[in-house]
């Protein structure tokens, strides 16, 4: 069994309530064996996809020996997975970058993801200055990552949009590197996009309150996370911002679909802003040990003390507004000591930290619709 089998109940009542809604891409990785020990292939992508009727971006991992040869295996994949992969080629700054993406443009690729912190160069390179350029001809987007382990690179990103105004500029993981400030540019520079590959919720409400609709693309970095997963926290986070159904329409795939396309992108009004989003202090509670826990389980630690400070924070008795959440967190809980139980950690991916995430999403997104009784689940004060 698959952490994800374990999630479905959180997603299906999103989709009853958004029956018109139908998730189109994702941004996920390739297919090779990167740093962090997790694993992915053709095979893993398109049956992660399935559980969520979607399509996905996929492009080479970290291969330092150069990357050509993962490229080709990319078009390969995506050629032979029925539609399902939609392959960008990935390409070092370093090294003939233009050449190569090209050729890979080329042979069906359909943009190109640089990677600053892997490859070591920022965006002022005049390497990627020249890429852009290529890619602003051909109309296709330029995936970059923009989260933990690199500086800040936002400034650059915005003289790339200005320098290049037919270029279409993705930062990957929220921009968690600028989004302090970036957001307050984005309507400014409406060829500069984000994905929602992150598993904070806190950044994902910021992004999607701030951020115009338009500008905001659903991603689930698979295999680090998983599109289902990404799926339950991008919609919860979206319909707590406020977004409506078009929004949401955009943001879960259409608007991806035209940038890879080479379409011109749709304007889905603007940033809707954070009136929707308030302070529920005994829920913040709860969320800020389970972000602990997350934590701990990224680095592959152990978080048992963290997760059993969450389950005391959800004993907020059953006549608390906050019961029906606390109640479904805690069904996560569950699931997620179970499935720890049987499947030992090997790898990241063995401590299910998918559950722990989605139950923190929970917490700071309340208001949409919850599972109508996946365990029945007491969250009755603890007798003294």
């Amino acid at each position: 069994m698959h952490p994800d089998d374990l999630l479905r109940p959180w997603l299906e009542p999103l989709l009853d309530e958004l029956r018109e809604l139908s998730v189109v891409y994702g941004h996920t990785q390739g297919v090779s064996t990167p740093p962090e020990g997790f694993r992915s292939s053709p095979e893993y992508l398109c049956g992660a996809l399935d559980g969520v009727r979607a399509r996905g971006l996929v492009f080479p991992m970290q291969e330092p020996a150069g990357y050509p040869p993962a490229n080709d295996r990319v078009l390969a994949a995506a050629e032979s997975s029925g539609g399902r992969l939609v392959p960008l080629c990935r390409v070092d700054p370093a090294q003939d970058a233009v050449v190569e993406a090209e050729r890979c443009l080329d042979a069906g690729a359909r943009g190109v993801k640089l990677h600053p912190r892997a490859e070591g160069f920022a965006l002022s390179d005049p390497a990627v200055a020249a890429l852009v350029a290529m890619t602003a001809e051909r109309r296709v987007p330029v995936l970059v990552h923009a989260g933990r382990g690199i500086p800040a690179l936002g400034r650059d990103a915005l003289a790339l949009c200005e320098r290049f105004p037919r270029a279409r500029l993705i930062l990957a993981h929220a921009a968690i590197s600028d989004l302090s400030w970036i957001w307050r540019r984005a309507p400014e520079h409406p060829n500069l996009f984000f994905d929602t590959t992150w598993w904070n919720p806190v950044d994902l409400l910021a992004l999607l309150a701030l951020v115009p609709p338009g500008q905001v693309l659903y991603g689930s970095d698979a295999p680090y996370g998983t599109p289902l997963q990404a799926a339950i926290l991008t919609l919860r986070c979206a319909l707590q911002a406020g977004l409506s159904g078009g929004q949401l329409r955009s943001v879960m795939g259409e608007q991806t679909a035209r940038l890879a396309d080479g379409e011109e992108p749709l304007d889905a009004g603007p940033a809707v802003g954070t009136e929707r989003l308030s302070c529920d202090i005994l829920l913040d509670r709860v969320y800020a040990f389970l972000s602990m826990a997350t934590g701990r389980l990224l680095h592959g630690e152990d978080a048992e003390q963290e997760l059993s400070l969450a389950r005391l924070a959800c004993e907020v008795g059953e006549d608390s507004p906050q019961a029906p959440v606390c109640r479904s967190i805690l069904a996560l809980l569950d699931r997620h000591a179970r499935y720890a139980g049987d499947h030992p950690p090997d790898s990241p991916q063995g401590t299910a930290v998918h559950l722990i995430v989605t139950a923190a999403g929970l917490a700071k997104s309340p208001e949409p619709r919850l599972p109508v009784a996946p365990e029945e689940v007491s969250v009755g004060e603890r007798s003294t």
